[in-house]
């Protein structure tokens, strides 16, 4: 498998099949409008590629907080259901550590749902803590 990180819009628009997996009624027109919105923002994506097929993918973004400093997020981290428990995770995980690195972060960041027990055990065995609480409010 070969990691690799992608920028541009059209890189982003073939990955639409595995967002779809996370996210059943992405459409191609909502997710070209929000990738648009996002990109400028330092917005890029890590994919795992085995053969021409990517099974794992994970938004990044780079920026500073007053609580962090320079951190580095993670964002809808998403494998192929025929790729699960097969080190795709671990991979997207190294490659946004070294990355964070690079750019001189102190932290690596992500929300993972309340109620996504797996993903807690993950991130748990790759050293994440939980520092607290991420709150929304529905408008």
């Amino acid at each position: 498998m070969v990691v690799k990180e992608i920028s541009t819009l059209e890189e982003m628009l073939e990955q639409l099949p595995l967002v779809q997996q996370l996210y059943p009624d992405m459409n191609k027109e909502k997710y070209e409008t929000m990738l648009r919105d996002m990109i400028p923002n330092n917005y890029s994506q890590v994919v795992v590629l085995d053969g021409d097929k990517c099974v794992g993918l994970s938004g990044i973004w780079f920026n500073t907080k007053l609580w962090t400093g320079k951190y580095l997020e993670l964002d809808n981290v998403v494998t192929d259901k025929t790729h699960r428990s097969k080190g795709v995770g671990k991979l997207i995980n190294e490659f946004a550590a070294e990355k964070a690195k690079q750019l001189g972060c102190k932290f690596i960041v992500l929300d993972a749902f309340v109620d996504n027990r797996d993903a807690h055990r993950f991130y748990f065995r790759d050293g994440y803590v939980i520092r607290g609480f991420h709150f929304l409010k529905n408008l």
